[in-house]
């Protein structure tokens, strides 16, 4: 198997040169952290339905989906329709256009507990105002956050995103660990980390803190942190500590709405007081939304004064971001995510006949269109079982290496993503690439596996 990147099929020379132009104007030779390169990034010229195709003309099947934004893959013709026709009309406005009110008209009636909604720009803006909104509401000023969890870019949820073994203190009572050099000590200090799945911990901790929490922050399926289903039980520990001590619960749909028709919370129990969205409700353009109860939600109407919460953005609501995602959460109808959810478990089952057919020290987690495979034989309960050692890491690493040698893009350390346009087909390729992965690389399951 190919080791050097020069030998492997996956990344182009013409690739390999865009990054040497890139390195001479962005710092790191990229725009974003996310980027995955090996070492060089590869560079895509155009997407087609499930599939991408970088500058070398290599074609590839795309199940990271830019961060599983693209639930309709790349260049759905609703959204190039929509979004046509609105540029012929203007692509921003400072004032608001009809295409606002029927998203969040959409969004409203889907999803339960959800009465009014205002939009930013990004799924980092709508946590970030989430969290105020919940400040806002109760006077306080910290938040409980899952370790390992993502967030986005806010420093008070990027606490302990990074966590390690070093790092992370006892289970009891997790630390709070900073996420980049130079990050305040009172940002630290206002940031109660939880463990996921760790009900009776999470109560506790709730309850030692809560006169100074105004929100508990929960991604429901949190990707970073494993892709790992909640219990009923730590959700119920979760509500029931946060209702008896006034602290707001924020869930983060940002992702994982994409899990069901009415969302994630929905379908795993939890009732959130605010929501933060974003990704697939912009169909494949900027957006974010911050939404919830009517009463927390009233921290942002002026209603002749200035509000508790002032939120504002130069292309907040844009239109354009407005029609592309309406017209994509229009096809999103349950037939969609029925198909969605049969094609996710055709792969989750066929990904866990390979493991069992070859006793293979994996596991696979995941719901919806959403999956993650574990180089470890016993399916993670949290972040901390679900975070690798080196040799799971490289394990992992090498199978990304085998799947892009093989034509298809599968994230690294994070969930992996199906669209619409996918088919039976596509499914069985991922499972027959996964299958001759772990018939060819022998040797480094025989490592893991001791």
């Amino acid at each position: 198997m190919p080791t050097s990147i020069e030998a492997r099929p996956s990344v182009g020379k013409l690739s390999r040169a865009a990054f040497d132009r890139a390195r001479r104007v962005f710092a790191d030779g990229t725009s974003r952290a996310t980027i995955e390169r090996d070492p060089a990034p590869r560079y895509i010229a155009k997407g087609e339905g499930a599939y991408l195709i970088d500058l070398d003309g290599r074609r590839f099947l795309d199940l990271n989906a830019n961060f599983t934004t693209l639930i309709h893959g790349h260049r759905f013709e609703p959204v190039i329709a929509a979004v046509s026709e609105q540029l012929q009309s203007g692509s921003c406005f400072a004032s608001p256009t009809l295409a606002e009110i029927d998203l969040a008209e959409l969004l409203c009636e889907r999803v339960p507990g959800l009465d009014s909604v205002r939009f930013v720009n990004t799924g980092s803006e709508a946590v970030m105002f989430a969290i105020k909104a919940a400040r806002a509401f109760t006077g306080r000023a910290c938040i409980a956050k899952i370790e390992g969890a993502y967030h986005g870019a806010y420093d008070w949820v990027e606490v302990s995103q990074v966590s390690a073994p070093a790092t992370w203190g006892p289970a009891s009572d997790p630390a709070s660990v900073p996420y980049y050099h130079g990050m305040p000590s009172s940002v630290l200090d206002e940031v109660v980390t939880l463990r996921f799945n760790a009900a009776k911990e999470a109560e506790q901790l709730i309850a030692g803190h809560a006169a100074d929490l105004a929100a508990i922050v929960i991604d429901p399926m949190p990707s970073r942190a494993g892709l790992i289903a909640p219990t009923p039980a730590f959700i119920a520990a979760v509500e029931a500590a946060a209702r008896r001590h006034g602290v707001l619960i924020i869930a983060d749909e940002v992702l994982n709405f994409r899990q069901a028709f009415e969302g994630a919370s929905a379908r795993h129990g939890l009732k959130p007081d605010i929501f933060a969205f974003g990704k697939i409700i912009g169909g494949g353009l900027p957006v974010g939304a911050v939404g919830g109860r009517s009463d927390v939600m009233s921290v942002f109407s002026a209603d002749g004064r200035r509000p508790l919460l002032p939120q504002g953005g130069t292309f907040s609501a844009n239109p354009l971001s407005m029609v592309a995602g309406l017209a994509s959460m229009k096809a999103l109808d349950r037939a969609a995510f029925a198909r969605l959810e049969a094609l996710g478990d055709r792969l989750r089952n066929g990904l866990r006949k390979v493991i069992e057919r070859r006793g293979a020290p994996f596991s696979v987690s995941g719901a919806g269109s959403l999956f993650r495979i574990h180089p470890r034989r016993d399916l993670p309960r949290e972040f901390r079982e679900a975070h690798p050692s080196a040799a799971q890491a490289e394990v992992m690493r090498e199978m990304t290496r085998a799947f892009a040698d093989a034509g298809i893009i599968l994230p690294f350390g994070a969930a992996a993503c199906l669209s619409t346009p996918m088919t039976e087909a596509e499914i069985d390729l991922v499972a027959s690439t996964f299958d001759e992965f772990l018939e060819i690389r022998t040797d480094l399951i025989e490592g893991l596996a001791t």
